[in-house]
């Protein structure tokens, strides 16, 4: 946005309008989250790949075929990172929100197991998934951690988040209260290639990975949510967090519902 183009808060949006939003956290998806990525993976040389599947009763014309679920998988060019669009799919839930976007990484290619994985459900700000996908392509390695985890909130209190009062070390907020990160016990269902998911007894502390998420509404339903497995080395979840907290404006057409009023806003042209 021009320096001399402040936001205006009154400023209104609409399908055809576009808007510069901030902050970036609270802006959701445009309802594009799929072509964000999908281009964003495209540009950094990543294989698209769809699969069908469906049935067909004979004599059936082609276009009453019945798809029972279409997944769309992305291969990096080293073979090594996969993003797979999931909603299409049978979806299951993070923070009650269905998950849309899976981000796997493995240390080579022998195995056909992922190292780690990464969840992002609906209204995720795209530029950020991006950004987090634009620093796994350039690792050489993705599998193998880099940094510690103070990277991750260094990242986004570069951008005036604040960090938790009761665990400086393990989270933060922004500085609305709205939207956060935290180091914690990672959810049922959440994949990840550690042996000690599979073998920790039931009153045992489950593995730690970061969990990040917006609640517009305290108590109220999430916009969006993020879970990143235990083995995620920090300093892609620090280019997510990074970018997710960044303070310059997004253009979106669509606005979601649960925070347009929180949003700030300048017309595009």
């Amino acid at each position: 946005m021009p320096p001399d183009f402040p936001l205006d808060p009154s400023t209104t949006s609409s399908l055809h309008d576009a808007c510069w939003v901030g902050p970036r956290h609270l802006a959701g998806d445009d309802g594009r989250l799929y072509d964000v990525v999908a281009d964003a993976l495209a540009g950094l040389g990543w294989t698209s790949l769809t699969i069908v599947r469906g049935r067909r009763e004979p004599d059936e014309a082609p276009e009453d075929r019945q798809v029972l679920r279409s997944t769309v998988l992305h291969l990096s060019p080293d073979a090594l990172g996969w993003a797979q669009w999931v909603l299409a799919d049978e979806p299951f839930y993070l923070g009650d929100l269905p998950i849309a976007w899976q981000v796997c990484a493995r240390a080579d290619t022998s195995s056909p197991l992922a190292g780690w994985s990464a969840y992002f459900t609906s209204d995720v700000p795209g530029e950020a998934m991006a950004d987090f996908l634009v620093a796994l392509d350039a690792r050489d390695q993705p599998a193998v951690p880099l940094a510690g985890p103070e990277l991750v909130l260094d990242a986004v209190a570069a951008h005036g988040w604040l960090r938790d009062i009761d665990q400086p070390h393990a989270g933060a907020t922004d500085p609305t209260f709205t939207s956060h990160i935290r180091l914690g016990e990672v959810p049922s269902l959440i994949q990840d290639a550690d042996p000690r998911t599979l073998t920790a007894g039931a009153d045992e502390a489950g593995l730690a990975g970061w969990q990040a998420w917006a609640e517009p509404v305290l108590g109220g339903p999430y916009l969006w949510t993020v879970s990143f497995g235990t083995n995620v080395p920090h300093d892609l979840v620090a280019a997510f967090t990074g970018s997710l907290s960044s303070t310059a404006p997004v253009l979106r057409r669509l606005l979601p519902e649960s925070t347009r009023e929180q949003l700030l806003r300048a017309p595009a042209s």
